[in-house]
């Protein structure tokens, strides 16, 4: 089983929060829904959403766009930024939440954006490398099944490698107090 979202990151919120009458509301999983990529990638791209999200409310509104594409030096007029919105707001409040976000690397690594598009140039423009794992195009079935096997074992391996990470942290932290006690222990007596 894999760690969840932190609490209270745009990962963590249910799909439709904010939205009216939030009844069936479901717990958004962005490694579980948006398997074409790694860990790392959605942290990166959660980190550049949370950077972007000057109102910390958990969406992107046209204003943070707007600021968004200034920044990485793809300025859009207002009706383009509408557009960029509309063309991946599932649930029409105008605003990009995580998930919406996160569509518009998936259309981008599948070559669904047109390359005029803000949306391309915002995927195009950020530093998150969509192509590098690509979306599954499941060309052929035996193709598609093969990398279904291998995904689930890539992320096996990524949350070994963080746990051992963590465990050698622990472990130099470990020592550095029994180094401390006893430098401590040579001045008390």
């Amino acid at each position: 089983p894999r760690p969840g979202p932190a609490p209270g990151s745009p990962a963590g919120r249910a799909v439709g929060e904010g939205s009216p009458g939030g009844s069936g509301r479901r717990v958004f999983s962005p490694a579980g829904e948006f398997r074409e990529f790694s860990r790392r990638q959605l942290r990166d791209m959660e980190r550049l959403f949370r950077q972007y999200d000057a109102g910390k409310d958990g969406f992107i509104d046209l204003m943070e766009l707007k600021l968004m594409m200034e920044k990485l030096g793809a300025p859009q007029t207002h009706l383009g930024l509408k557009n960029m919105i509309k063309e991946v707001d599932e649930d029409l409040d105008s605003k990009l939440s995580f998930r919406e976000f996160l569509l518009i690397f998936r259309k981008a690594a599948a070559g669904e954006l047109q390359e005029d598009s803000g949306l391309h140039a915002l995927a195009r423009l950020s530093e998150i490398d969509v192509s590098t794992e690509g979306v599954k195009g499941a060309k052929n079935f035996f193709e598609a099944k093969a990398q279904a096997i291998n995904e689930a074992s890539r992320f096996e391996e990524e949350i070994k490698a963080e746990q051992e990470e963590k465990k050698k942290q622990a472990e130099e932290l470990k020592q550095r107090k029994a180094a401390f006690k006893e430098l401590q222990s040579n001045f008390t007596q």
